[in-house]
């Protein structure tokens, strides 16, 4: 009797990062590994998921899905208008899978007055985070930095009292003048940040794509991804009624999935930080890709190991094992950090297009 085939694709990805920050959380984001006593700096798995969801549609040329964030003016007790404080409300997210971010990165929206509409992404992505423990984390040393805008013109600095803990009025120009010239000071257009800190070393990240749920959206109507008026929306653009292991659905059309499937696999392994909590710019090349349908086997084709006999300080290196059981995919940078790694400059089209392939081969329509 032959192997049954998983329906997921699991996907593990090696990049190097260069003196950057990824994530902002006091400075770089991190946590503390227990065993080796390291500072681990990390991307969260949101964070990643938003930047593949920018490369598909920036790949596709298609918009995100509309969201409408509502506030809400709250009058005082005598019902002032100009005295009424704002306050923050929900997001309304359009929760329409025909927009292909929703429609592979998921949405929820609990409305006050309404039904609670989910539907979980089909990806499940980890945190970008050290390969080990001791390849890559927090450098050890923090640097201080400047917010400086004194070279542009039509900056301005407003200085104000302050007594017991709390701002007064705005200091005049006499005044102002009078106590900079007597004490020998100078305001600049700038503020000093102190101890931040920066990510480098050897990075993965993984990612599960279950292909039961990738282009089907349940209509279980105890647990709903729909509204009504989108179901009939989604059918009137020929999404079809089929089954899945959960249950009735809709099936995205196949000419629509022939235009994502292509863009997916490119934002999987091609996406970048470029928003503005990245502080600065690091390519994170990748050095190597790892596919099965075997979440084991890619934690074993790309994995870091102990050296042996190295005296008091722990040293570890990384490894890429093609006796694994996972189609490997070698970038040429990735010579500069594994001896012996090899590689070939195609590495990233082939990795595209042999994932781009296992999803095609799914049948979606008869699961």
């Amino acid at each position: 009797m032959g192997k049954k085939k998983s329906p997921f694709i699991y996907l593990r990805v090696l990049r190097h990062a260069d003196h950057t920050v990824f994530a902002v959380q006091d400075g770089q984001k991190f946590y503390r590994d227990p065993q080796f006593g390291t500072s681990m700096a990390y991307s969260s798995g949101q964070q990643v998921k938003r930047s593949i969801l920018e490369e598909l549609t920036n790949y596709l040329g298609a918009p995100f899905g509309p969201i409408t964030f509502n506030w809400y003016l709250e009058k005082d007790k005598k019902g002032d208008k100009n005295k009424a404080t704002a306050k923050e409300g929900l997001a309304y997210i359009s929760c329409d899978p025909s927009f292909s971010d929703q429609l592979i990165g998921g949405y929820m929206l609990a409305e006050e007055d309404s039904s609670a509409v989910k539907r979980r992404s089909p990806l499940s992505i980890s945190a970008m985070r050290p390969l080990h423990p001791l390849l890559g984390g927090l450098e050890w040393q923090k640097e201080n930095m400047t917010f400086d805008r004194s070279n542009v013109s039509g900056m301005s600095v407003k200085v104000f009292w302050k007594e017991d803990g709390k701002k007064g009025e705005e200091v005049s120009s006499e005044d102002l003048s009078e106590w900079l010239t007597s004490n020998r000071r100078n305001l600049p257009s700038r503020k000093f940040i102190q101890g931040q800190t920066r990510a480098s070393g050897l990075f993965v990240f993984d990612v599960a794509i279950d292909l039961r749920t990738l282009f089907c959206v349940s209509l279980n109507r105890l647990e709903p991804e729909l509204h009504p008026d989108m179901e009939k929306k989604l059918r009137d653009l020929g999404w079809v009624e089929g089954k899945n292991a959960f249950g009735s659905c809709l099936i995205c059309p196949a000419e629509k999935r022939a235009e994502i499937i292509p863009a997916l696999a490119h934002a999987l392994l091609n996406w970048r930080i470029t928003s503005n909590q990245s502080r600065t710019f690091s390519l994170m090349e990748t050095l190597a890709v790892a596919m099965s349908d075997n979440a084991n086997q890619i934690a074993y084709a790309i994995r870091g190991e102990l050296k042996e006999d190295t005296g008091e300080r722990q040293e570890a290196v990384a490894k890429l094992d093609e006796t694994a059981r996972a189609e490997m995919f070698i970038t040429p940078a990735c010579g500069g950090y594994i001896a012996g790694a090899g590689g070939s400059p195609d590495a990233l089209d082939r990795a595209a297009d042999y994932l781009e392939k296992q999803i095609s081969a799914f049948d979606f329509e008869n699961q």
